[in-house]
């Protein structure tokens, strides 16, 4: 995760409130989501941004999540969504976020 976005990610958390934040990751591999969900539940791991040492707890899921898709518009699913389905592996990209989330986020859907 880039630097301006985990400073957009922090300042929503102190505007909103980490309890009102949800991140969801569109991440095309597990690794990466992974460590994008780690940096916004638990910190930066490399610590290098803005989220360093700063746990913020958030709820993460990934679009794949059947918790997100389960909100979405069905007609903007199939539009915007689902030809990367045909070629990602979404449930191991969606455990990857879950995993992180079980392990650092305070706050769930």
């Amino acid at each position: 995760m880039d630097l301006q976005n985990q400073q957009r990610v922090k300042d929503a958390a102190e505007k909103f409130g980490t309890e009102n934040v949800v991140v969801i990751l569109g991440s095309s591999d597990a690794e990466g989501a992974e460590i994008y969900a780690e940096t916004v539940a638990n910190g930066d791991p490399t610590f290098a941004g803005p989220l360093a040492g700063v746990p913020l707890g958030l709820a993460v899921y990934h679009v794949f999540d059947e918790a997100i898709r389960g909100e979405a518009d069905p007609a903007l699913w199939e539009e915007q969504i689902s030809m990367m389905e045909m070629v990602l592996d979404t449930e191991a990209l969606a455990k990857a976020v879950a995993g992180m989330r079980e392990q650092y986020s305070k706050f769930a859907l």
